[in-house]
């Protein structure tokens, strides 16, 4: 049996799968492309499997890749101190976000089950979601630019703007005039919360508008996370620490193993 460190990917081709692949490639990993049909089966009893990929997917393929996925809880943004979310988070589910009579941004906690965004109110929300499903409501409120970061053992090791005023608008972190402003924020909130999240993790982080300063965005998986302008090599180390080996996870980590 083959022990080399591998990455098995989606066969779904995404920007973010192709450029994790690549870097994954010039470090030595072997890159496994995952059967939609046959799944993970062939690589059973395989050591050293990572995965970069959908939680669909995830569910039918950990068990054999024999990898440990790590998430946020999904009550994590809520449970945040208003000095560093700057607007009210609430959770609920997805019957009571039904019941909203004014405008509120609701959004899965972390799956993709129906679209974050801004609802004029509870009926405006889709059909599909079980009533009893997670939801996190939260105010309307403005980013001017939003940035995701690929967080390591409580460092920011790459990052990107991925928006402005709520368009797609990837720029590098590195060398953008708001980067100094954007680690100070970071530092500050993983000096205090770190701890709540991962050792590897996504954080996505803002600038409000009306003059209200930093706030989280929110907290997402690695292994299905868009890089956008982020360095590739610096996310993916990330990645592999958030989707890695059983048998390699931290004992700080043990209570954020998604159950699939």
């Amino acid at each position: 049996m083959d022990d080399m460190t591998f990455l098995a990917v989606t066969p779904h081709p995404t920007p973010t799968r192709e450029l994790l692949a690549d870097a994954a490639a010039r470090r030595g990993l072997d890159v496994v492309e995952l059967s939609a049909g046959e799944g993970a089966a062939a690589l059973r009893g395989r050591a050293g499997g990572h995965y970069y990929g959908g939680p669909a997917l995830a569910a039918s393929v950990v068990e054999d890749l024999g990898v440990a996925l790590l998430e946020p809880a999904d009550s994590w943004l809520t449970g945040l101190p208003r000095e560093f979310t700057g607007r009210t988070v609430t959770a609920g589910t997805f019957a009571q976000a039904r019941r909203l009579t004014g405008p509120a941004f609701v959004k899965p906690p972390t799956d993709k089950s129906f679209p974050a965004a801004v609802y004029a109110d509870g009926g405006a929300l889709p059909d599909g979601p079980h009533p009893d499903s997670p939801v996190q409501i939260s105010d309307v409120v403005e980013w001017v630019a939003e940035f995701r970061l690929f967080v390591l053992d409580g460092c920011v090791l790459t990052g990107s703007q991925y928006a402005t005023y709520g368009r797609l608008d990837a720029v590098p972190l590195a060398g953008h005039p708001r980067r100094s402003a954007v680690l100070d924020f970071a530092g500050r909130f993983l000096a205090a919360g770190g701890d709540t999240l991962p050792s590897g993790v996504v954080l996505d982080v803002g600038l409000l508008g009306g003059g209200r300063g930093w706030a989280v965005v929110e907290a997402n998986m690695p292994w299905f996370s868009t890089v956008y302008a982020a360095d590739p090599g610096r996310a993916l180390d990330v990645v592999l620490r958030a989707a890695g080996p059983v048998a390699a996870l931290r004992d700080r980590d043990r209570r954020f193993w998604r159950a699939c």
